[in-house]
């Protein structure tokens, strides 16, 4: 009579606990990416930031390659389908044209010259690009055919010192 009892119990005991499960999803979620391009941000955090750093902020990512010698452009933590793509050993951001998020100054697709009052005379020039000193690093905008900016990259490296990964 003990032992039917305890299996009695134990059956009520599991039966319980599944009553109560839920079902979870198994995609990661992430928070919306806010840029500060004048202040060289992405949602608070520079891009010399961690790869620990970013994906614990940022734990949705697409892929992601770890610092060390064989890695062609260094760590780099991509978020393809956010259009954004942190560059750990080389300390920039970049930002594509499928970007999904908010800017504090709306430059994707943007006509080049326009962003004078803001960020001032490019400190390099080039036919598809421009590149910006800024108070934290530089500033890169790429243009397409249109003359409008399509890519965006930030670094706390200087425009003397950035190393971009092609």
């Amino acid at each position: 009579m003990k032992c039917h009892a305890f299996v009695l119990i134990s059956i009520s005991f599991v039966l319980t606990t599944t009553a109560f499960a839920q079902l979870k999803s198994s995609k990661v979620s992430c928070p919306a990416f806010e840029v500060d391009i004048l202040h060289g941000k992405v949602s608070g955090l520079k891009p010399d930031r961690t790869t620990n750093e970013i994906t614990g902020k940022f734990p949705c990512y697409t892929s992601k390659t770890e610092e060390n010698s064989s890695s062609k452009c260094g760590g780099m933590i991509e978020y393809k389908d956010k259009g954004i793509t942190f560059y750990t050993g080389r300390n920039y951001v970049e930002i594509g044209p499928a970007f999904k998020g908010k800017m504090s100054i709306k430059m994707l697709g943007t006509k080049r010259g326009s962003l004078f009052k803001v960020l001032g005379t490019a400190k390099i020039k080039d036919s598809k690009w421009d590149a910006y000193q800024t108070s934290y690093g530089c500033l890169v905008l790429y243009y397409g055919a249109d003359n409008k900016v399509k890519k965006i990259q930030f670094s706390t490296y200087g425009t003397d010192a950035i190393q971009l990964c092609e």
